[in-house]
């Protein structure tokens, strides 16, 4: 990829850029040495996607959705992956009126701005699927009436490696729902020290405040959606896709839907760097977030998926601009 040049520096929408950096600040004070994490949380909220959350348990997946509710001052819900959930346990059902005569629809806890769906792979196949539609045009069908949920609508959910009990695996109609995937890991030992001193982690999150309210994220969102894409940038966007499907060691390559949020993240990327324009280098850093969760491979070592996708930002030559 070609090295920023100096158009690279000219601004970005008005008011767009303070907004990342008040998400970006307030996160970080709470998880300590997730940086990069927080970049793409940040990314993916701004370009109005869902994210999800790869990685064992207890290092931070719901503090940091949590966190996230906090500081967009949304209304936030968890729900608990389980393989008795029900999907009406998830967007809601009809219940009886208080007077036994008649039926109202009793929401689920999708109706929050921040849903953190946690331990999504151990929900079974059927109750995943209901996320579906929500996921994809923020409302929910029960018995042919349509209910809107609140905006902006964000769900992080997190998956257990699929070696452990009791998962099963995600869906590809569901993986691609999301718009970025990430790996929180393990701290370092002076990350660690951190947490247990209580200078980061859960003790520092009643002390999180709004840093914008849900108007300002909501403009922000559409200023992101005027970051300009060059048409060379484009190219090389779809040329990345088409070298994920003629990967050797994938068998279904990245969707269309997965360029579409390749680009927008690319878009909130470039806002966080404070410039008005899309790089080349701003696709190469969400492909790395924003396909390898969606391609099925040949291999059933799911671990290769960031290597592949690696391999084919690396063979498409970059646009100079």
């Amino acid at each position: 990829m070609t090295a920023a040049t100096a158009s690279d520096r000219s601004p970005a929408p008005s008011g767009a850029t303070s907004l990342a950096a008040a998400l970006t600040r307030s996160m970080s004070g709470v998880l300590a040495g997730r940086g990069e994490q927080i970049d793409v949380a940040t990314a993916c909220v701004l370009a109005g996607g869902h994210l999800l959350v790869e990685d064992i348990p207890g290092v931070g997946k719901t503090l940091l959705a949590q966190t996230m509710a906090a500081t967009i001052g949304g209304s936030f819900s968890r729900v608990q992956g389980s393989a008795d959930l029900l999907p009406a346990d998830v967007v809601g059902s009809l219940a009886p009126n208080a007077d036994g005569f008649g039926l109202h629809f009793r929401p689920g806890p999708v109706f929050a701005n921040v849903v953190l769906f946690d331990e999504l792979n151990r929900a079974t196949p059927r109750t995943q699927s209901a996320l579906l539609e929500v996921m994809e045009e923020g409302r929910v069908t029960v018995d042919g009436t349509t209910h809107p949920v609140p905006a902006p609508f964000v769900v992080m959910a997190t998956q257990n490696p699929v070696e452990m009990a009791g998962t099963y695996p995600l869906a590809e109609g569901v993986t691609d729902r999301f718009m970025a995937a990430i790996s929180l890991g393990r701290t370092t030992a002076e990350e660690e020290l951190e947490v247990l001193t209580g200078r980061r982690g859960r003790g520092r999150l009643a002390e999180v405040a709004r840093v914008v309210t849900l108007e300002h994220l909501t403009a922000g969102r559409a200023l992101v959606q005027q970051v300009h894409l060059a048409e060379p940038v484009a190219a090389y966007a779809v040329a990345i896709l088409h070298a994920t499907r003629a990967h050797s060691r994938v068998r279904l390559g990245a969707s269309t839907r997965g360029g579409v949020a390749m680009v927008a993240l690319a878009r909130a990327f470039a806002v966080i760097a404070g410039r008005d324009h899309v790089a080349p280098h701003d696709i190469g850093r969400a492909a790395m977030c924003g396909l390898p969760h969606r391609l099925v491979l040949s291999t059933s070592d799911r671990t290769i998926a960031a290597e592949v996708v690696a391999e084919c930002v690396a063979a498409v030559p970059a646009p100079r601009r």
